[in-house]
């Protein structure tokens, strides 16, 4: 890949979806950036939400060259939302707890959060309380900062979800100030994502065609996979196909989608 910030840093899968689907082409595409065609090759992991739990899966070794990925490739593992991760450590050591994503309950519900880039010196600026981290990295402090910040606006998920998706925007411009932070964050309702300098994403929606990926030579035709009602937004640092026209993310932006559908934007 020619993209030097893509090289540099890790890397963001993320789906949204009307009826739960099968992801598994997009995460082929995404682990052979583990190791294989890029140099994301320090762990990886991946989140499904399926009704109110979730299926999550890391591994420490290379996703290109892993048993784990290999085994979950054939798998159908059909979710509303995905967030998937590939890691170019930088800040914490090669160890599970360091590897995205990385979940919290609040509400009674499961909040997954993955993050792209690096955060300086937020571990004297942004406090923690109740949300502690387990591993040593600049994401997990964020997203237990984010939790807690969110906890303590609201008592419970606002009947109006767009308020909360205001309050985590506001928040983001804090983090923004810090360098770079792309982050995909969901609690099973909706897939958050904001862009600091590296997203994209594509909509697939009837009339559904061919999909080839960029890393790997597979192909899929969606229109024998799906219906004519599905709609499934995919995102991805890079664009995992070459034969699609995917939206490159404004820096700044923040996008909330749900069933598949872009529900807000923030800018």
């Amino acid at each position: 890949m020619n993209n030097e910030i893509a090289t540099i840093m890790c890397q963001l899968m993320g789906m949204s979806a009307n009826v739960p689907t099968d992801a598994r082409f997009s995460f082929t595409g995404l682990v052979e950036r583990a190791g294989r065609t890029d140099v994301h090759k320090d762990g990886w992991g991946i989140t499904f939400y399926r009704g109110k739990g979730v299926q999550e899966f890391r591994d420490l070794q290379a996703g290109s060259d892993c048993d784990v990925a290999n085994f979950l490739k054939q798998q159908c593992i059909k979710s509303d939302i995905v967030i998937g991760h590939i890691r170019q450590a930088n800040v914490g050591a090669l160890t599970l707890e360091n590897t995205h994503p990385f979940r919290r309950e609040l509400w009674g519900e499961n909040w997954t959060f993955a993050h792209n880039g690096q955060l300086k010196d937020i571990h004297s600026v942004l406090p923690l309380g109740r949300y502690l981290p387990i591993g040593t990295t600049d994401s997990e402090h964020i997203f237990c900062w984010l939790l807690e910040q969110i906890a303590n606006a609201f008592e419970t998920r606002p009947a109006d979800p767009s308020e909360l998706y205001a309050f985590i925007y506001q928040l983001r411009t804090q983090l923004h100030a810090y360098d770079v932070c792309n982050f995909m964050l969901s609690d099973g309702h909706a897939l958050i994502v904001h862009c600091s300098n590296n997203l994209h994403w594509i909509t697939r929606r009837a009339p559904f065609g061919p999909a080839l990926l960029k890393d790997i030579e597979v192909s899929v035709d969606f229109s024998k996979e799906t219906t004519e009602n599905d709609v499934v937004t995919v995102f991805a640092t890079q664009p995992l196909t070459t034969n699609e026209t995917w939206i490159k993310m404004q820096p700044g932006e923040m996008l909330v989608f749900e069933q598949g559908e872009q529900t807000a934007q923030f800018i």
